[in-house]
């Protein structure tokens, strides 16, 4: 029986599907969408992609909030998923500090890995967007599709240009709208080894 080739996005939180604040998501009043983000995961969910967020969160491991307030802005972000005909699936997270020697804080591979397995898939089966280099760079790692949004950390080189240190497997778009674009323009889904 061929097996159907899964169509699930993984998308990093701060910077590409929100706003990154210079200091850190306290709460969830601080967490807001960028501009047509949520309409371009609706869009994604409705011509059958699946999408979950890979994160990190170093303010827990930092103490800067604890998981009571990373719940709560994430109950907000699925709210406000809802309203626009959006649902992301799961939420996976980096709870480390950066000198934990971890292997889930991007740029280590290791939530992308975790995703792969929840899901049943191998990592080069997952499609991943996020707006920096550490996005991209754990997204290599563990194998995956890789895109770059340029609405965060790179966004100095949004309307046309491109970081020069981002290998060339790595598609870059203006942002999720232009990145649903370009996923809903590839042919219908098909059995794994279709052309």
């Amino acid at each position: 029986m061929p097996v159907r080739i899964p169509r699930l996005l993984v998308v990093d939180r701060d910077g590409t599907l929100s706003r990154d604040p210079e200091d850190y998501v306290h709460g969830p009043e601080d967490w807001e969408p960028l501009p047509g983000a949520l309409e371009a995961l609706a869009r994604l969910n409705e011509g059958g992609w699946r999408i979950v967020v890979a994160s990190n969160q170093t303010g827990l491991g930092r103490g800067l909030f604890d998981m009571a307030t990373l719940n709560a802005v994430h109950a907000r972000m699925h709210r406000m998923l809802a309203q626009a005909g959006a649902r992301v699936e799961a939420v996976f997270f980096c709870p480390h500090a950066p000198d934990e020697g971890c292997d889930c804080r991007k740029p280590a591979p290791g939530l992308f890995l975790q995703v792969a397995r929840r899901f049943g898939v191998a990592p080069q089966q997952l499609v991943a967007v996020g707006d920096s280099m550490r996005d991209v760079q754990a997204a290599l790692a563990a194998g995956c599709e890789t895109h770059l949004v340029l609405t965060g950390q790179l966004a100095a080189w949004r309307g046309g240009g491109r970081p020069p240190e981002l290998p060339a497997a790595v598609a870059c778009h203006d942002d999720l709208a232009a990145l649903a674009d370009t996923l809903l323009a590839r042919p219908a889904q098909g059995e794994e080894g279709a052309a």
